[in-house]
């Protein structure tokens, strides 16, 4: 199974069998969508979300259990689920139907400093009210998550190796001295309900406010450091003090949330044959931010 397997037609054919009660609502492919999945509107008010590979299919059962339980303790939407698909013949995992949230992800809009800070001031209550939710036999950190919530040291290997990759472009002694002082501390807390991908792209905005928060497959249980790294990859200026603020929590935190941000920044920036193109630039840039603003 490709993603290019995973089109209209497949999605059709799978609705006809499994859920044939909404095998008459029209189906239409989201222009922008996640790495992870694969992303279609069902009718007016249904969104249907495919794993675009294996390691991404244990996610579903996760949101399925537990973001009905996670749901009534946050202000923010956050996604609901209507049904669950099954493998068969045509499609190898399980995937998810969830009612539709209106608004679009914080990644297609320009804000100014004065929404950024009203965003950074409600995702930071998002999160407080999401680490005080009780744990009940959560799912801890691990392949599962991608280790989301773990200490960063679990990608120590591959963020050396891409900084030595990076030598070219990147003060590697400089790097690897803010990498290893990421390492420095752990989280001697009680473990945490984490988001575990919480970027731009999984904050949905309506009327210049934040009104929801999505795809959950990086929850679980674990340190909030790694929840830390959108006030680099999104906030700027006051609004990442404003988060960072609001957040109050340790500096030894913010080290690791910086670790985190700088760990996922170079091993894409290292992925990139074409260091010139815009998303090359862009963490490019994310890295500049991590040595200039550290947070902490």
């Amino acid at each position: 199974m490709t993603t290019s397997d995973i089109n209209r037609t497949l999605v059709q054919n799978l609705i006809r069998s499994q859920f044939p009660e909404w095998s008459d609502l029209p189906i239409e492919k989201i222009a922008f969508e996640g790495w992870d999945n694969r992303t279609f509107r069902l009718g007016n008010h249904m969104l249907i979300r495919l794993p675009s590979a294996e390691a991404y299919a244990e996610s579903v059962h996760k949101e399925q259990k537990w973001l009905p339980f996670l749901a009534p303790e946050l202000s923010l939407e956050i996604p609901e689920p209507l049904g669950m698909g099954h493998p068969c013949d045509m499609y190898p995992w399980n995937w998810s139907i969830y009612k539709w949230i209106q608004g679009k992800s914080a990644n297609l809009y320009t804000f100014n400093d004065e929404q950024l800070e009203i965003i950074a001031h409600q995702l930071s209550h998002f999160l407080k009210e999401l680490h005080q939710i009780k744990i009940d036999r959560a799912p801890e950190p691990g392949p599962h998550n991608f280790f989301r919530g773990a200490h960063p040291s679990v990608y120590d290997k591959e963020t050396r190796r891409a900084i030595t990759n990076l030598k070219s472009f990147l003060d590697c002694e400089r790097m690897i001295a803010l990498w290893e002082k990421s390492l420095e501390s752990r989280w001697h807390q009680p473990f945490v309900w984490i988001h575990g991908d919480l970027s731009a792209a999984n904050i949905i905005i309506r009327e210049n406010r934040l009104k929801a928060v999505i795809d959950f497959g990086g929850t679980g249980v674990g340190d909030p450091a790694c929840d830390l790294s959108i006030a680099w990859t999104f906030f700027k200026n006051k609004s990442r003090e404003v988060f960072k603020k609001n957040m109050d929590l340790d500096s030894n935190t913010w080290e690791r949330a910086r670790g985190w941000v700088l760990w996922k920044a170079l091993v894409i920036l290292e992925s990139q044959v074409d260091k010139t193109s815009p998303e090359a630039k862009r963490n490019l840039k994310i890295v500049d931010d991590i040595v200039r603003t550290s947070l902490v």
